[in-house]
């Protein structure tokens, strides 16, 4: 995927976020700063293409949202509907949580972060596998 310019407008909407938190928001951002990724990290309010997320780990093309009351809207569920759609577009998941759900069952947000973040490990060699091409094992 090609990376597309952001503007200037974005970057200033970007910075003017991260100055404006939300409660939420700021619980969320001590813990994903916390987090640990093998060679990646979490970053806060990203322009991509149109949009700014309020959280974006880009290695692993990850987007976390936190949604309040606004979103419960028709009009919100439609906005953030036809958001998620062209990010999924581009790659990217991503995961929606309520500012309730933050600030009161914070363990299980992370949890569930952590669970899309976690790298599965490599598959241990079983009986009966052939064995390895290469090295030694010709």
């Amino acid at each position: 995927m090609a990376k597309r310019p952001i503007s200037d407008f974005k970057h200033k909407t970007a910075k003017a976020l991260r100055a404006n938190t939300t409660a939420a928001e700021d619980i969320l951002w001590r813990h994903l700063r916390r987090l640990e990724l093998t060679g990646s990290h979490f970053r806060r309010q990203v322009p991509i293409g149109p949009y700014v997320a309020d959280f974006a780990c880009l290695k692993q093309r990850l987007i976390i949202e936190v949604d309040g009351s606004q979103h419960g809207s028709d009009e919100g569920l439609h906005r953030d509907e036809v958001r998620t759609r062209w990010l999924n577009s581009e790659g990217y998941r991503v995961m929606r949580f309520w500012n309730n759900d933050v600030m009161n069952k914070t363990e299980a947000v992370m949890e569930a972060i952590h669970d899309a973040t976690a790298v599965t490990p490599p598959r241990l060699p079983m009986a009966g596998d052939p064995p390895p091409q290469g090295e030694g094992g010709k």
